[in-house]
């Protein structure tokens, strides 16, 4: 599964969709991934896309957490988007603290938590 993690640039923010069942590969290819972007792009923040994840293991809920504490020890945020009941359920058995990180229910509330939601216009 490695190779299947693409780091999207949008403004000073970085968009990453994480695959459907991460293998522990993958896992750590996110993380060097979004380190190396926030590097290169001094990107201000990350918006963590899990929407498609529906298991949760303890490897990938560490990677997930140290990530985003390592994105704030570059100066960024992190929002952990799309989390599922399940995920969640998961998270909070395995004793997942996210830190200083928000989470929203999809990438268009994150975007908006770190201020890049959509501008004017009628809703």
């Amino acid at each position: 599964m490695t190779g299947s993690i693409s780091v999207i640039r949008v403004g000073d923010l970085l968009l990453v969709t994480v695959p459907p069942d991460p293998d522990d590969p993958t896992v750590g290819e996110l993380q060097e991934g979004v380190l190396r972007a926030m590097e290169q792009y001094d990107a201000k923040g990350l918006v963590l896309d899990i929407s498609t994840v529906e298991t949760l293991d303890s490897f990938f809920a560490r990677t997930i957490a140290e990530t985003a504490q390592m994105v704030g020890l570059m100066g960024g945020r992190t929002v952990i988007a799309g989390m599922r009941a399940s995920v969640a359920i998961t998270a909070t058995q395995l004793g997942l603290t996210l830190g200083g990180s928000l989470t929203a229910l999809d990438v268009d509330r994150a975007l908006r938590l770190l201020g890049r939601g959509a501008q004017g216009g009628a809703r």
